[in-house]
Order: structure tokens, then C-alpha cells, then sequence
């Protein structure tokens, strides 16, 4: 290649190298404006967290790995450790001399509520536990939050709602009596209207029963006792149910064994196939089991008027009653049993009209989802 040709592919080169240049230059400042973006975006988050977290009355600590505090809010400052810095120890060491309340609710499985204090003086909180993914060693968020006067306030407003409810009942069923007792007296007195008397004892025992109802269903609900699980075959329960209510059609029965206490199951299933019936006095009611993640699937349906968004806001609360002689216990017994299982229990209404009601009963090898689990290891 001669001289000419050589300066001409040198051009070239310089040329592109030029361009190339120009480009990286180019990619460079642009990386710089985006790495400059994302601090920006970082410090403003950062900031934005800490004001929020500053400002809570939520106490937050989050941990790392076996208990490593990285992080506290004011909160958690003034609850746990007297207002002074807590980050770098661990606390999980530092937990020894704390209530015991607290401790077996840090160490625990799940969310749970806790009262520390002495007799009188006690105070309620509710702790979480909240996994935080990361690229490094797993973060735990503790989260604890002061429920003491919340709860009192629920406590007395459920109260005022209670004594209202039976003294309803209590003046709907006392007054008819004392009624009744009166013109028996009347009565009494009247030889020729004697026979009526029968009618008028008719009337204060059919009160009277329905007064013994009513708070026998006030006290069952106050003493449910823990499940007495057991390897159940849901079969035979259904059976029975058939055998108790013919209106009942099991659409589902499954093979095996759930992990139940048999009797407040089917107590359970009665007050759910009462309620249908009410709902609906004629039409089959739907029963269906069956087999779901971790457990299984209990449904009973009707084809009656269902509930409108309100009542099925507060249809499982107790004393809650849209019927007029309505306890509120049915479903809020139900909502008992169901949860004292680990299991859940829904309400929604049905495409076509109807209610739906499904509960969950987790198998017995099955365990609560927990967001994190906080372990002492000791060597």
C-alpha cells in the first residue's frame, strides 16, 4: 500500500476513534446524571422514612440476622430502652430481663397481643414481625404498637352493646310474664274462666324458655373451650348432618380424615344449615368439602336473600342481629370455633342470589404463615 493509501486509512481510524470517544463521553455523562437521580431519589426516600418513622407512635426495631438492631424510631427508643441509642447490640441478649410477656411474644410463631403491668395498672400491645428481603443477611422488622386504650374503648362500647341487647331481650320476655301472672290472678278468682289458665301458663313457659335461650347462648360462647383436635372423618359428620336436616346436600365429600374437634364442628354446621333454613325455609341447602392447600375447605350455601355490604361487614361480631328476635351469637360462635382451629371463616354472597359461607381447617401438620421466626441460638 503506498503512501496515499496509508494516509487515507489513518483518517479514517482517527475519525472513528474520534466518534467513539464522543459516544462513551456521552454514555459517561449520562450514567453520571442517572447515578446522581438515584441518590437524589435515595436521600429523599431515606428522609421521607425517617420523618414518617420519627412521627409514628408505632414502635419499629429492625433486626438483623440472629438479632442485630440496624434500625430504631424514637418509638422503639423511649418503649425499650429508655430513650438511649439501641443500634449495633442485639436484641435478643437483651431481652433477659424483660417481661416475660414480651419475651414469649418476640420469640414466638405469630402476631399476637400482650399485657405487661401489674394488676390494675396493665397495658396491652400488639406485636409483628415483618420479613424484609435483602441481598445480604435478612432484615426482621419488629413492629409494636400501644393498644391499651383502643382496646378499652372496644371493651366498653361492646359492653354498653351487650347490656343493651339483654335488656331487650329481658324486658320482651319479663313483661309478657308479669302480664300473663296477672290475668292468671284474674283469672283465678273467675271460676267460670278457669280453663283459660292453660293458655295463660302456656304463654309464660313458652316466654320463659326462650328466655333460657337466650342466655344459654350468651354463655356458650363465653365458655367454648380449646379444641379437642382428632383424626376425624368428615363422612360421618356429614351423615349426621343429612340424617338432622334432609334439606342438606352434601355436594362434596372428601376421602381422609380432617384435624378437628368433631363436636364443635358440628355445632359449627348446625348454627351454619339454622341459618340457610332462616333464610331461605324452602330449597336444598349446600354442603361441600373438600380438599385445599394445607387443609380443607368447609362450605355451606343457600339460595336465600344474602346480605347486603353492611351486614356483611358485621354479620360475624358478636350480639350483631338484623333478625328480630336475633341473638347475634350464630355466626360470632362460629367465627369462635373456626378461629380456635387456625383456620378462617368468610362470608360473600352468591352469583344468583344465596350466601356463601366458607371456613378453612388447616391440617394437622400445618402451621400459621408467620412473616419471620426469631430464634435464640445458644452454643
Amino acid at each position: 500500500m503506498d503512501t496515499t493509501s496509508w494516509a487515507v486509512v489513518g483518517g479514517v481510524l482517527a475519525g472513528g476513534g474520534a466518534l467513539a470517544y464522543g459516544r462513551a463521553h456521552a454514555a459517561l455523562r449520562e450514567a453520571r446524571a442517572a447515578l446522581d437521580r438515584a441518590r437524589k431519589q435515595r436521600v429523599e426516600g431515606e428522609s421521607l422514612f425517617a420523618a414518617v418513622t420519627a412521627a409514628s407512635p408505632t414502635a419499629l426495631v429492625v433486626l438483623r440476622g440472629a438479632g442485630t438492631i440496624v434500625f430504631t424510631n424514637p418509638a422503639a427508643r423511649e418503649l425499650f430502652f429508655e430513650g438511649k441509642e439501641a443500634t449495633g447490640t442485639n436484641l435478643l441478649e437483651r431481652i433477659g430481663t424483660a417481661p416475660a410477656p414480651f419475651r414469649e411474644a418476640l420469640l414466638g410463631d405469630d402476631d399476637v397481643l400482650f399485657t405487661v403491668g401489674d394488676e390494675g395498672d396493665d397495658e396491652t400491645y400488639h406485636l409483628s414481625k415483618i420479613a424484609i428481603a435483602t441481598d445480604g443477611d435478612p432484615l426482621t422488622a419488629i413492629v409494636v404498637s400501644h393498644m391499651t386504650r383502643e382496646l378499652r374503648k372496644q371493651e366498653i362500647a361492646v359492653w354498653k352493646k351487650v347490656l343493651r341487647v339483654i335488656s331487650h331481650e329481658l324486658n320482651n320476655s319479663l313483661a309478657p310474664i308479669s302480664s300473663m301472672a296477672h290475668s292468671a290472678r284474674v283469672l283465678a278468682k273467675n271460676p267460670e274462666k278457669l280453663h283459660r289458665l292453660d293458655e295463660v301458663f302456656d304463654t309464660i313457659e313458652e316466654r320463659t324458655r326462650h328466655l333460657q335461650t337466650f342466655l344459654a347462648g350468651y354463655a356458650e360462647l363465653a365458655r367454648l373451650p380449646a379444641p379437642r383436635r382428632a383424626h376425624v372423618a368428615w363422612a360421618p359428620v356429614l351423615a349426621r348432618l343429612r340424617e338432622a336436616w334432609p334439606r342438606v346436600s352434601p355436594a362434596g365429600v372428601p376421602d381422609g380424615t380432617g384435624w378437628f374437634d368433631e363436636g364443635q364442628v358440628e355445632q359449627l354446621l348446625v348454627n351454619l344449615v339454622k341459618n340457610a333454613s332462616e333464610a331461605r325455609p324452602e330449597g336444598e341447602i349446600a354442603v361441600d368439602v373438600r380438599r385445599a392447600d394445607g387443609g380443607f375447605e368447609l362450605t355451606v350455601s343457600d339460595r336465600g336473600p344474602g346480605m347486603s355490604e353492611e351486614v356483611l361487614k358485621n354479620a360475624l361480631l358478636p350480639f350483631y342481629s338484623t333478625k328480630e328476635r336475633g341473638t347475634g351469637l350464630g355466626l360470632a360462635l362460629c367465627r369462635e370455633i373456626v378461629e380456635a382451629h387456625g383456620g378462617k371463616i368468610r362470608l360473600k354472597n352468591r352469583e344468583g342470589g344465596g350466601l356463601e359461607v366458607m371456613c378453612f381447617f388447616p391440617d394437622a401438620n400445618a402451621k400459621r404463615a408467620t412473616d419471620a421466626r426469631l430464634t435464640v441460638t445458644r452454643t
